[in-house]
């Protein structure tokens, strides 16, 4: 590993299912201050693109708790910061973790993980990327009324991605992901 992308090894996140959220044995990848500056979404869309992923939209704070069973998603964060809810929906009492990501940030979420911004500030603005070859999200609401037994199956049938949306081919995202699948059990699952 070139030693850029040992000194800049993403963060991870685990997190166990919920009564509203299948989540994901994957972790949730954050890795901090990577982005190239000028912070802009054409710099970030040029960076993330240039590392195998494809921007798909710009956004704000979403408020509404929601998730994508059939595919990854990733914000790249060009300005402001946001307190982001991961992993827990509307109605679950608890589970789930929240992460602030700032300007710069780039953090990606696996299939099934829920998400929504709980606070927004300096104007929060970010780029979403998602692999080439991701069908267009589909978005779910947590409310609990899914079959959570075939939302578990569609999210393990999504592909891992052959690159890394902040190293490209062969970065961590790739390596960690395999080996989390090779595992197959979620270092939290029974917390």
């Amino acid at each position: 590993m070139a030693q850029s992308q040992q000194a800049s090894l993403p963060e991870r996140f685990y997190l166990a299912p919920t009564p509203s959220v299948p989540n994901n044995n994957l972790p949730i990848l954050l890795y901090r201050n990577v982005l190239p500056k000028p912070y802009n979404s054409a710099k970030a869309k040029e960076f993330c693109e240039g590392n195998g992923w494809e921007m798909r939209g710009e956004w704000g704070a979403i408020t509404t708790h929601h998730f994508h069973p059939n595919t990854p998603e990733c914000y790249a964060i060009v300005r402001g910061s946001s307190q982001l809810l991961l992993g827990r929906g509307q109605h679950d009492k608890a589970g789930g973790v929240e992460v602030l990501v700032r300007t710069g940030d780039v953090i990606v979420l696996p299939p099934g993980i829920s998400h929504c911004s709980v606070s927004a500030e300096e104007g929060y603005w970010y780029i979403g990327v998602y692999p080439p070859t991701a069908p267009k999200w589909r978005n779910l609401y947590c409310e609990g009324e899914e079959k959570m037994e075939e939302l578990r199956k569609e999210i393990d049938r999504v592909e891992i991605p052959d690159f890394d949306p902040v190293f490209g081919r062969n970065g961590p995202l790739t390596k960690i992901w395999r080996e989390a699948k090779a595992v197959g059990q979620n270092p939290r699952a029974n917390i």
